[in-house]
């Protein structure tokens, strides 16, 4: 996929939802939205109770793509050193040596992140937008994809505490996953084994064919009347008396950043309205925050609604 073209795009959608559904019956849109955060060089927040199946999926996605993937599960007591590696003293050769911690590599799965304290998270967040990590008096660039998916469980479960909203807004995209069609909950009683799917599971690019595909979306093109219709919508969150929250502009730049990489996918170098229509509720309804709580969703749609195209 040298000097990836829209067209490589498209074929490359289609074979990702085959890979991932082969392995894990999930929608197909969860698939494309997690396409769309990697190749916009996002990140994505899964939520969900636990067991239906988020590590296994990340573990899919990254070997679609011949990634290195590690998962870091987040706990209370987890220390920022224990993500990013530490400075150890080797004495045969009497000299320090950096270990280096699960944060290096190209797909990370941050489980429960909201399990952990207020300082290893803040470790996080800074990996997750510089892409670098600082130890002692160095500065460490991460693996090349970094692409983190993190997981977060309801405030309900014991030991999860909320998430605050600048932490929230370093998530490009968000994603729900659910309990398993019935057939496929049912399958799995029988015996049957996603994991031996995996297994065999061969890749559909390689890391240098997906740097290639990243560029390819940077290319795509963002005309003046759809930026401006991207603003009317961001502009309406913030006028609407029901929102004590709206999106701010680093929100409408990451919408426009994924659907770049949505037109991408859809075999076209530029992006129309319903690229912005499909990802609202991803990219906007964990950064936007009703004035009574509760899920902005109804509120948003509303908005989509009664804003005018106008191309």
């Amino acid at each position: 996929m040298s000097g990836s073209t829209v067209a490589d795009g498209q074929t490359l959608r289609v074979a990702l939802i085959d890979r991932v559904r082969g392995v894990l019956a999930i929608p197909t849109a969860t698939v494309e939205t997690l396409a769309i955060a990697l190749l916009a060089r996002g990140h994505v927040l899964i939520e969900g109770i636990p067991g239906v199946g988020k590590t296994l999926l990340a573990r899919t996605l990254a070997s679609c793509v011949g990634a290195t993937f590690r998962r870091i599960q987040f706990t209370n007591d987890l220390l920022p050193s224990d993500v990013v590696g530490s400075v150890v003293w080797r004495p045969k050769r009497e000299e320090f040596e950096f270990v280096r911690g699960p944060l290096f590599a190209n797909v990370v799965l941050a489980d429960e992140i909201n399990r952990t304290s207020p300082r290893t998270l803040s470790c996080m967040l800074e990996a997750m937008e510089r892409g670098k990590v600082s130890v002692e008096d160095r500065t460490l660039t991460l693996a090349e994809p970094f692409f983190v998916l993190a997981t977060r469980n309801g405030v309900e479960f014991h030991g999860t505490y909320p998430m605050p909203e600048a932490a929230l807004d370093r998530f490009m995209l968000r994603v729900e996953l659910g309990y398993p069609e019935a057939a496929q909950e049912l399958a799995l009683y029988l015996g049957d084994d996603p994991e031996d799917r995996l297994a065999a599971m061969e890749p559909v690019l390689t890391l240098g064919a997906l740097a290639d595909a990243m560029r390819g979306v940077e290319q795509v093109e963002v005309r003046q009347p759809v930026a401006a219709y991207c603003h009317r919508l961001v502009a309406a969150t913030r006028a609407t008396a029901s929102f004590a929250l709206g999106a701010s502009p680093r929100a409408a730049l990451l919408w426009l950043r994924a659907a770049r990489a949505r037109a991408f996918l859809h075999g076209r170098d530029y992006v129309v309205p319903d690229d912005l229509q499909k990802l609202l509720l991803p990219v906007l309804g964990h950064r936007t925050f009703l004035a009574g709580g509760g899920d902005p969703g109804d509120a948003l749609r509303q908005i989509l609604a009664s804003t005018l195209v106008d191309l």
